[in-house]
């Protein structure tokens, strides 16, 4: 894969407003897109949730986040090792089977298929509205696109994950209107610690509406936000 920095992106700094992160940038304090996303969860997501937290019990539930957290972003430093060219290495227990989720994403999502990379772990905000980070941007087999990499503790169903593609849809709005590109396109590249690795591609007519969801969502907690 090849870099064309075709772009200049911004620098922030992340901060928490009543519990929720937000993007410094500039002048602007933005809400980002994961706040958004978990604001405006559904009542039948929140009780899926809920459900499972009563069955493992809090703690044990804590404890999973915070260990495929952890895990997610040693693995996230090593995929950008590999594409910057820099390197990463983590010797811990943790960090091996991050390697090992790391190097499956590379060689079975990105070595042969990103043809050009315009940024890696970047900033993307639209004025006035969002922001957030996303893992990599650039040209996806022949098309512009957003790619995420996501840890998982278990193979997913494409109708499960359907945030994810909302969340890579935000990411593309922001780009497309900041920079005035045409991305419709994003890439899940996705591994659990079993190295069961998972490719979903959203494109054209499918990511719109993923984009009218995205703004639906936006308006849903611009609305909450004004009635507080």
């Amino acid at each position: 894969m090849k870099w064309n920095k075709r772009f200049e992106y911004p620098a922030s700094i992340r901060s928490l407003i009543n519990d929720q992160r937000h993007y410094d940038i500039g002048e602007e304090k933005l809400p980002s897109v994961t706040t958004i996303l978990q604001a405006t969860q559904s009542p039948e997501k929140r009780a899926i949730l809920a459900k499972w937290k009563q069955k493992v019990g809090e703690t044990k539930a804590e404890s999973i986040k915070n260990e495929a957290g952890n895990r997610g972003t040693i693995m996230h430093r090593i995929i950008e090792g590999y594409i910057t060219g820099e390197g990463h290495a983590d010797l811990s227990d943790m960090g091996q089977a991050a390697g090992t989720m790391a190097q499956t994403i590379y060689k079975e999502g990105l070595k042969g298929s990103m043809d050009e990379v315009w940024g890696s772990e970047i900033t993307l905000y639209y004025p006035g509205l969002y922001a957030g980070a996303t893992d990599l941007v650039g040209i996806y087999e022949g098309r512009e696109a957003i790619i995420d990499f996501k840890q998982s503790n278990k193979p997913k169903k494409r109708e499960w994950i359907e945030d994810y593609f909302t969340q890579m849809a935000a990411y593309a709005m922001a780009h497309n209107h900041v920079y005035n590109t045409e991305i419709q396109s994003g890439v899940i590249l996705m591994c659990t610690p079993g190295n069961y690795f998972q490719k979903f591609i959203v494109k054209d007519k499918e990511f719109q509406q993923y984009m009218w969801k995205w703004v639906s969502r936006v308006d849903q907690f611009c609305n909450n936000c004004n009635t507080l």
